[in-house]
């Protein structure tokens, strides 16, 4: 199975804290950025709208693949239905 590519992500954090991160991440078991994709993904994961499973996607999302206007980040940041359907259905 080939690995999930991965975006380079550079952040700042204060010695301290780096130090505590570190730590649990090794009591853990985890790397450190595994450990911080890990907190990522549960903080986040929480604003995926939950689906019934038998949602259908409207043709007017399906269509959107071939319009040349997609949604502003702004609509997204504000739908996170919208956000969620696009990402899952839209985006290639």
């Amino acid at each position: 199975m080939p690995a999930t590519p991965r975006i380079q992500a550079i952040i700042r954090l204060k010695p301290e804290l780096m130090a505590r991160v570190k730590r649990t991440a090794r009591k853990t078991g985890q790397s450190f950025n595994g450990y911080i994709e890990t907190l990522l993904e549960k903080q986040t994961e929480s604003q995926i709208p939950q689906l019934p499973s038998d949602f259908k996607v409207s043709e007017s999302i399906l269509k959107m693949k071939c319009c040349s206007s997609a949604p502003t980040q702004e609509m997204l940041d504000s739908d996170p239905k919208l956000a969620y359907l696009w990402e899952k259905y839209v985006q290639v």
